[in-house]
């Protein structure tokens, strides 16, 4: 089987005949269709797979090779299935299904039967699921919020689940870390807009109210989860920030519709949601609305500088890390194999009326509003991300008076991997997050 990624809305699936070298589309339609993963059936006459054709929500389908015939396994889901894995004796089948972020885990006879799901485990997110040589037990790769990744084994026949793992967390007591609460806020189309929402079990500050780190997660085809943020547990637990990762439109987990709110044209509208966002914030008496920092990295970067662009008076600072400033010059300058791929997100830079709507909206054409503190960090060597979308930005903040700290390694690419460079980064970025939510004030 081989996948042909056009976009995250859209792929093709094409069979290749190993023998002979030739491949043949499955399934060809002028739909634009998303594609999970994709199983023979052990006698090679069928896949099983998981795709959204026809419907919101990705959902379990069998495809006959021999008649083209695509069949649902079992009923449709207001959620997508995300992880699917077909025992050796292709009696039973194992699925994940996203439910506002958190997984929950199925099992169902590929004959036909109701769909059984398996309890106990904890709230988080599953990355893998595997049977045993013989079907008779499922392994299941799950983290949540208070832990790594883990494995779990559960037992169909009787219903047994243990947890095999307990990853290391570097000495620190998992009983400190915190478990997000889910929320919604409504946006200015009357929308609902879904996220997560970490706080502290003691507030540190001098007025007794939460500074507040909003992280917009990257993409932008992505969705924020529970998994394991160490980032996340630290600004909760050592700054005493509550930190609010939304899942403005535009994320994946909420359906096709969901998915393409934020393309092309409509790109502010998931400015728009953050701007609501602030607006809840302003309403909840245990935060702090006039301490808030924006941040994000890769898209949510470019969302972070878009954000500070048009709220930079509601924001104390914003953080972006290996961000876009401007849509034009970075679908000129990233490499040239991802810039289709970007294009049916952002649209097309070449395009004369699609070219002016991304100059007039760039960070880098709006930064009148970048009144308040700047932190910027780029890798020399990004191939997603040039490095010049932040220099371009820093040059153009400083000269207007503003205030940046800007970090540029050399030897890192899209987000730092070294660890002396992560090192200094989560240092750098320690020091500005106390600066600029003045929790120094507060010693």
């Amino acid at each position: 089987m081989l996948t042909r990624l056009i976009s995250a809305a859209s792929q093709k699936l094409y069979l290749l005949d190993i023998a002979t070298g030739a491949t043949r589309e499955l399934n060809p339609s002028a739909e634009e269709i998303a594609y999970g993963r994709v199983q023979f059936t052990p006698d090679g006459a069928a896949l099983v797979l998981t795709s959204n054709e026809g419907g919101e929500f990705s959902r379990l389908i069998r495809y006959d090779l021999a008649t083209g015939q695509s069949h649902p396994l079992g009923d449709s889901t207001e959620w997508d299935v995300e992880r699917t894995e077909l025992s050796p004796d292709g009696d039973t089948l194992a699925y994940a299904v996203d439910v506002e972020g958190r997984s929950e885990v199925y099992l169902r006879r590929l004959a036909g039967g109701p769909a059984e799901r398996v309890l106990g485990l904890p709230t988080g997110v599953v990355h893998a699921l595997k049977f045993s040589p013989d079907s008779k037990r499922l392994a299941i790769g799950l983290e949540s919020a208070a832990a790594p990744a883990d494995v779990w084994s559960f037992e169909p026949q009787t219903g047994k689940l243990d947890r095999w793992t307990r990853s290391e967390t570097g000495g620190l007591d998992p009983a400190g870390f915190v478990e997000p609460s889910l929320i919604r806020f409504t946006s200015f189309d009357k929308r609902s807009i879904p996220g997560f929402l970490y706080e502290p079990k003691a507030v540190h500050t001098a007025t007794g109210r939460l500074p507040v780190i909003i992280s917009i997660h990257g993409g932008p085809e992505a969705q924020e989860r529970p998994g394991f943020r160490p980032v996340y547990q630290y600004w909760v637990k050592e700054l005493g920030a509550a930190v609010i990762t939304p899942n403005i439109r535009g994320s994946a987990g909420y359906g096709r519709s969901y998915l393409a709110l934020d393309n092309g044209l409509k790109r502010q509208d998931a400015v728009g949601d953050v701007g609501a966002l602030l607006d809840w914030i302003a309403a909840r008496p245990e935060l702090d609305s006039t301490n808030v920092v924006v941040s994000g990295a890769s898209y949510g970067g470019f969302m972070t500088l878009s954000v500070f662009a048009r709220y930079g008076a509601r924001l104390a600072g914003a953080y972006d890390v290996v961000g876009m400033s401007n849509l034009v010059s970075f679908l000129e300058r990233t490499e040239a194999y991802r810039q289709d791929l970007r294009r049916v997100e952002y649209g097309d830079e070449r395009d004369p009326a699609m070219r002016k709507f991304m100059e007039e909206t760039a960070p880098l054409n709006n930064t009148e509003k970048m009144t308040k503190p700047l932190f910027v960090v780029a890798g020399r060597n990004d191939p997603r991300v040039p490095y010049t979308e932040a220099e371009q930005l820093v040059a153009k903040v400083r000269a207007q008076g503003g205030e940046v700290w800007y970090m540029l390694a050399k030897d890192e690419g899209h987000g730092y991997r070294k660890k002396p460079n992560r090192d200094a980064q989560r240092v750098a970025e320690t020091q500005w997050l106390r600066k600029v939510l003045r929790l120094d004030d507060a010693q």
